[in-house]
């Protein structure tokens, strides 16, 4: 048995985590530039007040010199040079002593700030890691919860389809057997596609866990087509649609799951079927394509418009927001069954022009079992 390449899980959590340290990054560098800038508004409005000081300073010394008219006992040139050298030295030491005290202010912050980013960050990615834990073991209890559940339920229907069953082969003979028939019919089909959305969610579960199980043996192409197009002959043919084998058909053999594949054939005609007015015609084909086997499903119903041939495999895509045929996980779970192969799948349609469903198998492919 193999898994699929890895669960979904991992690589938005990969992608959460880059996504994290490039906004960590970011803030480094926005913090780092706004520190800067203020660093540099401080200095230049510091720089500004002394200039003005010291244009005041000059100003005043000017001053002072116009009043000297050489009658007073002012003290000489050079004992007035030598007190004013005096004065600006102690200016220029007790500049550079708040220079440095701004300095080392702004060391102590950064520094402070460097410890405390880490211890914080480390905080957050502490409180991520538990809640990551806390998803884990949630998202495991729920995976257990629903393998449980859904083998009660499948357990359920089974009888109820097995009773109705029975109940058919003994209203044979009934007076009203004919639509006693009718109800039994109808309740097998209903259990049939209860079943088949219970066997969705619980692919989506082991999708999402990465548990969803593959196991490749060699198999006969051809012989897959003939035998999903033989498996919804009825369904079609019930709404007056022919479906049918489009020949020439190619035969070779690939490595695939049998039962994956047939389930994603499967899930394309039956959307096809869905979608495909009375009267149409779908056509399912397979054929060499390189190193690859293609095969496709093409109908003459409703058609999809341009914009959505990448939404129709999305999760719960729905045409509308009043469909409701279906959960819109069938071409979902398709294609991670064909991806998980090495494979691709894609849609090809204009509405109200038919639909082309296409995806491919690689003829060797290197999958472990």
């Amino acid at each position: 048995m193999t898994p699929t390449p890895s669960s979904l899980e991992s690589p938005e959590r990969d992608q959460t985590d880059s996504s994290l340290r490039e906004e960590r990054e970011k803030a480094d560098r926005e913090m780092t530039a706004s520190r800067k800038a203020v660093e540099k508004d401080a200095d230049a409005v510091v720089e500004h007040a002394r200039e003005n000081a010291d244009a005041i300073m000059v100003a005043a010394r000017e001053k002072a010199d116009e009043k000297a008219d050489g009658t007073s006992p002012l003290p000489t040139p050079s004992s007035i040079a030598i007190d004013r050298e005096m004065e600006d030295q102690a200016l220029r030491e007790e500049r550079a002593a708040a220079d440095r005290s701004v300095r080392r202010e702004r060391e102590a912050r950064a520094r402070m700030l460097t410890r405390l980013l880490p211890l914080e960050r480390d905080a957050t990615d502490q409180y991520l890691l538990t809640e990551r834990a806390r998803s884990d073991d949630a998202l495991a209890t729920r995976d257990d919860f629903l393998g449980m559940v859904s083998h009660d339920l499948r357990d359920l229907l089974n009888g109820i389809v097995v009773s109705s069953q029975f109940l058919a082969q003994k209203l044979e003979k009934h007076s009203d057997s004919a639509q006693l028939l009718i109800e039994t019919a109808r309740i097998e089909r209903y259990g049939t596609r209860m079943n088949r959305l219970i066997g969705d969610l619980v692919d989506v579960a082991s999708i999402d866990s990465g548990k969803l199980a593959m196991h490749a043996v060699p198999g006969d192409v051809a012989a897959l087509v003939a035998e999903a197009v033989d498996a919804l002959q009825v369904t079609a043919a019930a709404k007056g649609i022919t479906l049918a084998v489009q020949q020439p058909q190619e035969s070779g053999t690939a490595e695939f799951d049998h039962d994956r594949l047939l389930q994603v054939l499967a899930n394309l005609i039956a959307n096809s079927i869905k979608f495909t007015p009375k009267g149409g015609s779908i056509r399912v084909h397979s054929k060499h394509v390189g190193d690859t086997f293609e095969f496709c499903v093409d109908d003459t119903g409703e058609g999809i418009p341009v914009a959505m041939l990448e939404a129709v495999f999305e999760r719960f895509w729905q045409v509308g927001k009043n469909d409701r045929r279906g959960l819109g996980l069938g071409l979902y779970i398709s294609r991670c069954i064909v991806e998980a192969h090495g494979g691709s799948i894609w849609a090809q349609s204009s509405a109200g022009h038919g639909t082309r469903m296409l995806f491919t198998l690689p003829i060797s492919t290197t999958q472990n079992n």
